[in-house]
């Protein structure tokens, strides 16, 4: 019998072509000999060649000139905008066959696999700001398909703050640190992005948005992604229909306080990378399903709004958003920079069957990735980089540039030739190769807008009108605090004018936090995007009333709440703990598929009633109810009796129940519980449909705890307590 001990292993990670390609780019230095760059061993790594011992360093040393010109040249210059990313490996298989919307091979195939890489990111921030930032996430998907690789380049939100890519240098110049002292960092609380956003009522949408719960998502893997875009599918036959993509997380779309948001920055900015990373280390894949709105050609103009205008998005309720496919991210990326942060993605890169329509902020990206992609990754040969490389061959007559990989053989790198037989050859559309819809343009050079993208408020109210009290609430908190932080009381007016354009109880509100009037600007007077010769009255906006009141799909309120897959639970204990009361909640928790955390005034080991020993996840000096969605308090009254004379206990419960979140305890535990400044506010009423009600459970039967405390977590929080809390956490 074998009686060596097992090693851990991390879960079985699924291998996909892609992985299998980059196997040859790996790297691992476990029992190698020290070379130069290109090959020669090195003698030592630890002196440089010097004229004597205390001479001067020779100008001949070339592993020290290597090795320190490599070092000046580690970093690449950032992305301008998503420049704080985490990303990961996975997989796309589509349902079932969409040949008569598309005829790209990965959507006609439910057999075959697609391996993909997705890379999420805030927007506004450098690389080395905080994840919780009130900011839009990127999420960009890299398909490997077996026509060419396809960039799903998106948001989680599904609207943009301007119609027109001419503008977008203007909005990030805006939303970026002022240049005069680089500050704020971030972060859009500043004058430079109001006043921008004040005079664009265009942005009026995406500005509910960004001031909504969306802004602050929970998790990487709890948050929608969009294709932002109108795009269109192709089918064999050259029939195309006008598509917007979605990605809906299987674990529900679930967001944190703001208040909360801030607090992690401090205890953990890399809160989202770390939830993404450690998920997939557990085995704990991350899945989204992959929806689309199909609207035929002969349907483009039914709607009150211009589905090619970016700041649009086509309500649900309208156009139901079919689910086609499920994508799951199984595994992390072996290296960071030669992944995570070289991964070059292109709005531009599509396959046959999937392309492009007129919108003008899409027209103005086409343009603008290539020309990031040659500075930040040093020229035009990004694409042989292992992450960027497509699975499928590639052959062009493209040649030479910075950083060349490929070894092109052969006499010619042109075409048409005689000498290579023509090779490489055109392909026919019967045999795969892209053409471009063939869509009628009969039209006169002009810089204007279509009148047809003129209506700037109508979804913005809508956003607003849909949302739950709760989510109504934090938007006027978070425009009254980005506005508060505003120095110029113009700007803070202008942009009151713009809010009664889209609810005037929401004007009112921010108002009177900031202690203003509503000031009477006339509607056209707002835009101060027109042209120099432009007729201000004709470029004001058309103010349309939305033929829906509300949106379901755009609140977060009925999102799925039937699991607990992955929430970190925190168990305060101390010596002298039950033993039952913990054990019974935290196995059926972790039955569940929670992560749990026993948390005690010191780390090392805690011992129970029963002399158990336990051992201690974290200490209250390096834990934050922040970084938890519950809290459990089992029994024992030693242990009790040491968590009332710890201060960092007590506040850990009162925050969490600031936060809203759900709060359970062994009826033995009470005196914790009456030690907090919510006392008062506990159930009297000790039944399942009190204690779900309020997020708050005190109960001496594990079995019946633990069944009610995970319904209490999958309901995520408990936002009626923020109105009548008074909680000085």
């Amino acid at each position: 019998m074998d009686n060596k001990k097992a090693v851990k292993t991390k879960p079985q990670q699924q291998e996909n072509e892609k992985t299998r390609q980059l196997s040859s780019s790996f790297s691992d230095a476990s029992g190698a000999s020290m070379t130069t760059n290109h090959g020669v061993k090195i003698n030592d790594d630890q002196n440089s060649l010097k004229a004597g011992e205390r001479g001067a360093t020779l100008l001949e040393d070339f592993i020290l000139r290597e090795k320190i010109t490599h070092f000046d040249h580690e970093r690449i210059p950032e992305r301008i905008v998503h420049a704080r990313g985490s990303a990961a490996h996975g997989v796309f298989k589509v349902y079932e066959d969409m040949s008569d919307l598309t005829r790209a091979a990965f959507l006609c195939d439910p057999g075959a696999e697609t391996p993909v890489f997705v890379r999420f990111s805030t927007v506004a921030g450098s690389r080395g700001s905080t994840d919780l930032a009130r900011d839009v996430r990127g999420f960009a998907v890299k398909f490997y398909t077996q026509e060419g690789n396809f960039d799903l380049v998106g948001n989680n939100m599904p609207v943009f703050f301007i119609q027109d890519a001419v503008k977008f240098p203007d909005l990030i110049h805006a939303v970026k640190p002022e240049p005069d002292n680089e500050m704020p960092q971030a972060a859009s609380a500043h004058d430079t992005f109001w006043d921008f956003i004040s005079q664009m009522p265009e942005s009026a949408h995406m500005v509910m948005w960004a001031m909504s719960d969306r802004a602050l998502p929970r998790s990487y893997r709890m948050m929608e992604g969009f294709g932002v875009h109108t795009f269109r599918f192709v089918n064999a036959k050259g029939v195309a229909n006008f598509v917007k993509f979605h990605w809906k997380p299987l674990l529900g779309v679930h967001a944190v306080a703001w208040d909360e948001a801030q607090n992690i920055s401090g205890k953990d900015p890399d809160f989202h990378r770390r939830d993404l990373w450690d998920a997939i280390e557990a085995g704990a894949f991350p899945e989204w399903e992959l929806g689309v709105q199909i609207v035929s050609e002969e349907d483009e103009f039914k709607f009150d709004f211009d589905i090619l205008d970016p700041t649009k998005l086509i309500p649900e309720e309208l156009v139901p958003v079919q689910r086609i496919g499920k994508m799951t991210l199984n595994r992390n990326p072996d290296n960071f920079f030669a992944e995570t942060e070289q991964v070059a993605f292109h709005v531009g890169h599509v396959v046959p069957g999937i392309d492009f329509t007129n919108d003008p902020l899409l027209q103005g990206r086409l343009f603008s990735y290539t020309d990031t992609q040659l500075i930040r990754l040093g020229g035009p040969n990004f694409h042989e980089i292992p992450i960027n490389r497509s699975v499928a061959p590639v052959h062009n007559n493209q040649r030479d540039g910075y950083m060349r990989q490929t070894i092109n053989r052969g006499k010619t790198s042109y075409g048409p030739n005689a000498i290579a037989a023509n090779d490489p050859q055109q392909v026919s559309e019967a045999e795969g190769g892209f053409v471009s819809y063939n869509e009628r343009i009969d039209a006169k050079k002009i810089r204007a807008r279509s009148r047809s993208f003129f209506d700037h408020f109508s979804q913005a109210s809508l956003f607003f009108n849909s949302q739950s009290e709760p989510e109504k609430n934090h938007i006027v908190d978070a425009l009254s605090f980005e506005l508060g932080k505003v120095k110029m009381v113009d700007i803070r007016e202008r942009m009151l004018a713009v809010l009664v354009q889209i609810d005037t109880d929401l004007a009112n509100k921010v108002a009177a936090a900031l202690g203003l009037s509503i000031p009477e600007i006339p509607l056209e007077a707002l835009n101060n995007s027109i042209p120099a010769d432009g007729d201000r009255e004709a470029y004001a906006s058309t103010n349309p009333k939305s033929t829906l009141e509300k949106s379901a799909a755009l609140s977060m309120a009925d999102t799925i709440k039937d699991s607990i897959k992955t929430r970190k639970i925190a168990i305060l204990a101390a010596n002298g703990v039950d033993e039952v009361s913990l054990s019974a909640v935290k196995d059926s928790l972790v039955a569940e598929g929670a992560v749990v955390h026993i948390i005690a005034p010191m780390l090392g080991e805690i011992k129970s009633t029963g002399k158990k020993t336990m051992a201690v996840d974290e200490s209250f000096l390096t834990a934050a109810s922040v970084l938890y969605d519950a809290v459990y308090i089992p029994g024992g009254s030693d242990a009790i009796n040491v968590l009332l004379d710890e201060p960092n206990a007590i506040h850990f419960i009162n925050e969490a129940f600031k936060h809203c979140k759900a709060i359970a305890a062994h009826q033995e535990a009470m005196p914790v519980l009456e030690a907090t400044y919510f006392a008062k506010q506990l159930p009297k009423d000790k039944d399942t449909k009190a204690a779900l009600a309020a997020g708050l459970l005190v109960s001496g039967d594990a079995k019946s705890t633990s069944e009610t405390f995970t319904k209490m977590i999958a309901m995520h929080r408990f936002w009626n307590r923020e109105k009548p809390r008074k909680v000085p956490a």
